[in-house]
């Protein structure tokens, strides 16, 4: 990756355009089913220029409850794209939401001094529901259910790579029906930076331009956007980092931790004492944060079998004074990506 970045052919991209970046975004267009794509410095950005083009003064937007747009973008959603975020419970399972829930939520006319609500977002994966997929099926559903009811779509896929290889299908049949999806190229991919934003070509136009006004344009970014080349070469992989968050899960449960089955690469631990656990993986040498009042180990390609295993002694058993072994170590990363 790094010699990809030394050796990428620039230009200027806030100018007339860096041919290595539009590579990556032309080539993440075609595997999200998009017209065009539109190269961001991160997904937080993406996000917001995706709502910053859809909502209007006045507006609402639903999204389901623990959402990366609720909670995790320091409210840019309300403060620089004017939406009034409206969360949904989770009534369809882990991070999803019906699309009956969707329709009453929408509405229909209301009186002029009401809010409009005018955009559903959706997340696949759903972070904070301990990466959740949302299948091909149960997307079509909910998102013919806001078109019923007049609302745009835009899709957080940030972790949508890790959606599509846990379900074996192309990125695209996940994004039927959005009007904009965003990805990430550094979540489990490996890139150092970068998100794409994706929809029309009169939205990548307008997104050009936001981008800009979010002081997103970046000069020779193709020596970004080599390296998120070389991330997409990377996506079959990722089931890899699946297969050992099992593991990880799966040896948490024997030694007494109350730790979830995950459906990608994240792991989620309820606890009793959140802070104090964090605290407590953080002396024995294994890195976590929290998310959603639980622990969240994460799994991704700087992680090995033996990194699974390290850790699981570490952590040992729940009853186990783990911080007291050896005091700190070199620390395994499973929570940082």
């Amino acid at each position: 990756m790094r010699a990809a970045m030394a050796a990428a052919e620039v230009g200027d991209d806030v100018l007339d355009r860096d041919p290595t970046m539009r590579e990556l975004e032309l080539r993440v267009a075609g595997l999200l089913g998009a017209t065009d794509a539109l190269w961001t410095p991160s997904g937080s950005m993406g996000n917001l220029i995706a709502l910053m083009h859809h909502l209007g003064r006045g507006d609402a937007f639903l999204a389901p409850a623990g959402a990366h747009v609720l909670d995790n973008e320091l409210g840019t959603a309300a403060w620089l794209a004017g939406g009034m975020p409206r969360p949904l419970e989770h009534d369809a399972g882990a991070g999803k939401v019906s699309p009956s829930a969707v329709r009453r939520a929408a509405g229909g006319e209301s009186p002029y001094h009401a809010l409009r609500t005018t955009l559903l977002c959706l997340e696949n994966t759903h972070n904070a529901a301990g990466g959740a997929v949302t299948a091909p099926d149960e997307h079509a559903a909910v998102v013919a259910a806001a078109r019923g009811a007049k609302l745009k779509v835009h899709l957080d896929g940030a972790r949508l790579w890790h959606a599509s290889v846990a379900l074996g299908v192309p990125p695209a049949a996940l994004t039927v029906g959005v009007d904009t999806v965003q990805v990430c190229l550094s979540k489990g991919l490996g890139a150092p930076v970068g998100s794409v934003v994706a929809g029309s070509a009169e939205f990548v136009a307008d997104a050009r331009r936001l981008r800009k006004m979010l002081g997103g344009g970046v000069r020779q970014g193709g020596v970004l956007a080599a390296a998120g080349l070389v991330a997409l070469d990377r996506i079959d992989r990722l089931a890899e980092d699946h297969d050992r968050a099992h593991t990880l899960a799966e040896g948490l449960r024997d030694r007494g931790w109350q730790a979830g089955v995950p459906q990608t690469n994240i792991v989620l631990v309820e606890v009793a004492d959140l802070t104090g656990t964090v605290a407590r993986f953080e002396a024995a040498g294994v890195r976590a944060v929290p998310m959603a009042g639980k622990v969240r180990l994460m799994t991704h390609a700087d992680i090995s079998d033996a990194d699974i295993a390290t850790a699981l002694r570490r952590i040992g058993p729940i009853d186990g004074a783990t911080a007291g072994n050896g005091g700190r170590r070199s620390p395994v990363r499973p929570g940082r990506r």
